[in-house]
């Protein structure tokens, strides 16, 4: 496959390299004529271990070259991959300058070519860049047809600097954000020898994914960083608690808990918490990644309850509410916190969770609920056409097999509130 590469910086020299190592034709573009001339006399402009030494093998064997001319790499090419700089301001605004600067001048190019250039967008950008830059300009400069028949896509790199040769080669996944079949099967065959799972989603989720992989990476580093203070400060061996804690993949390196959906709660994660952020108070030991976990869970139960009186409605019914499904746990419930907030502001709500009968409550739990709700038990529903009869209204707390019940019944008079984000969509605001 021919391929043009637009900006050769660390991604777009990486990327044009190892393009080249899999056998495809690769003219990179820059308008800095000191990379291109680099990159011609097979020498890397960016330091990156083995990079120099693949450019060499590839321009000498003719699979790759350069040029100043964004339109003579648009003639010789099948698509055109950007990877220009999206550098970023003081206040974190992104300076995506480079990407309409560049898609002007391929749209340009288009007008001179009979046949289709699909754009790859493989530039790290915010979501709704490409639909609110990258289109925009390439259908500006390309005019009439052209510029309305665009076949774009968005292919994030999951390459770190000083394993990135390593890292194009078997990444966690190719990801190609893309609504033409025909683009995304010549991405497909462009990545055919890179031994990761090709997954083909939505433009924005693409764009998106790479953001949330760094946002999480960097709340790795410093979490780990603050448990490291912490043992440190109570005379313990750091590295061992983390050796031991990476030991559990079935909850603490997996995938449990990361599932968007409402605040945590019950007996362990809040008060466990308290304890050890007490616990580094005492021992002057700053936690500001720990201490900001309560608030963050917090600020998940205010917007849940905003979400319920936005629907305007006064008659609610709440479905679930201990503090996950399959429990009578109430301590500590989100939802039970959502009832007493609706409550407060006036609603009449009713509820519906079979686990939960409070003539059985006993001990902890009892005496939790009768300090929050102390009527509670009058706020039962034996049933969901009890629960539906009432309801205007029906928040979804827990996805279980009464939540399943309910949204069967439902009827055209019910908005739905899904908390967990995972049965039914909430209202549009």
């Amino acid at each position: 496959m021919r391929v043009s590469v637009f900006g050769l910086g660390y991604v777009g020299c990486v990327t044009a390299a190892c393009l080249a190592r899999a056998g495809h034709q690769v003219i990179g573009v820059d308008v800095n004529a000191d990379k291109v001339a680099m990159l011609n006399g097979g020498r890397s402009p960016v330091v990156e271990p083995g990079l120099g030494e693949l450019l060499a093998d590839v321009v000498g064997r003719g699979r790759l070259g350069a040029t100043t001319s964004c339109a003579a790499a648009v003639a010789q090419s099948d698509l055109g991959l950007i990877s220009v700089g999206t550098p970023g301001r003081p206040n974190g605004q992104l300076d995506v300058a480079a990407i309409g600067a560049v898609a002007r001048e391929i749209g340009l190019a288009l007008t001179a070519r009979a046949m289709p250039f699909p754009v790859v967008l493989r530039s790290t950008v915010l979501p709704g860049t490409t639909e609110g830059v990258l289109v925009p300009a390439l259908r500006e400069a390309a005019g009439g047809q052209r510029g309305a028949a665009l076949r774009v896509a968005v292919n994030p790199e999951f390459m770190r600097e000083g394993s990135s040769l390593r890292d194009f080669a078997t990444p966690p996944l190719t990801l190609v954000g893309c609504d033409d079949p025909e683009t995304v099967s010549l991405l497909r065959s462009l990545y055919a020898e890179v031994q990761a799972p090709f997954v083909h989603t939505g433009v924005r989720a693409a764009e998106m994914v790479k953001y949330v992989a760094n946002a999480f990476h960097a709340l790795k580093v410093c979490f780990a960083n603050e448990v490291g203070d912490l043992c440190e400060a109570f005379g313990i061996e750091p590295n061992e608690v983390m050796r031991i804690f990476l030991m559990d993949r079935k909850l603490n390196v997996s995938e449990a808990y990361l599932r968007p959906g409402f605040a945590f709660g019950g007996s362990c994660l809040p008060k466990d918490l308290r304890a050890l952020l007490y616990a580094a108070r005492s021992a002057d030991v700053p936690g500001p990644l720990l201490s900001a976990i309560l608030p963050s869970n917090e600020t998940q139960i205010r917007r849940g309850i905003e979400a319920v009186l936005e629907t305007k409605k006064r008659r609610i019914g709440i479905v679930g509410l201990a503090f996950k499904q399959g429990t009578d746990d109430l301590r500590e419930s989100p939802m039970v916190a959502v009832v007493e907030a609706l409550i407060g502001k006036g609603c009449d709500v009713r509820i519906l969770d079979r686990n939960v009968s409070i003539a059985r409550l006993m001990g902890a739990n009892r005496r939790y609920i009768e300090e929050g709700i102390p009527h509670i038990a009058s706020l039962m529903c034996d049933g969901v056409d009890e629960l539906l009869a009432h309801a205007d209204a029906v928040v979804i707390g827990n996805a279980d097999e009464d939540s399943a019940r309910v949204l069967s019944a439902v009827t055209s008079r019910h908005v739905v509130v899904d908390l967990t984000r995972t049965v039914a969509r909430r209202p549009e605001a």
